[in-house]
């Protein structure tokens, strides 16, 4: 099964760009939640002295174990406000994109960069 593109948005500003809050950080835990409809993990991600640990639900089980996430360094957006999923809070979107089966692959920067830095 093919995941067909999605349109391109709206155009947008560099000042609305500057709206969305992207960090980088290392996902310091993993876990399973087996209480999520769909499933998922729950990482604990550092995000440096400046935002410390946050904690996120990720729908990533398909295309990682929890072994291989712990260390990882990962984008996510920081600046949205926390959502319950279930009966765990999630503070920060974690970023990636669809693969051919439309599960999500993490971004990642390609080299270390120390944690809490902003993308631009």
């Amino acid at each position: 099964m093919s995941t067909a593109p999605e349109p391109i948005a709206a155009e947008i500003t560099y000042d609305d760009f500057r709206k969305v809050d992207i960090r980088v950080g290392t996902i310091v835990a993993a876990e399973p939640y087996p209480e999520a409809r769909r499933p998922a993990y729950k990482l604990t991600i550092d995000f440096g002295p400046e935002l410390g640990q946050k904690r996120s639900s990720a729908q990533i089980t398909k295309r990682y174990t929890l072994d291989e996430l712990v260390g990882r360094q990962v984008a996510a957006v920081a600046n949205f406000p926390k959502k319950q999923i279930g009966k765990f809070m999630s503070e920060v979107l974690v970023l990636g994109f669809p693969d051919e089966h439309g599960e999500v692959v993490l971004i990642s920067p390609t080299l270390g960069i120390p944690n809490g830095g902003r993308l631009y």
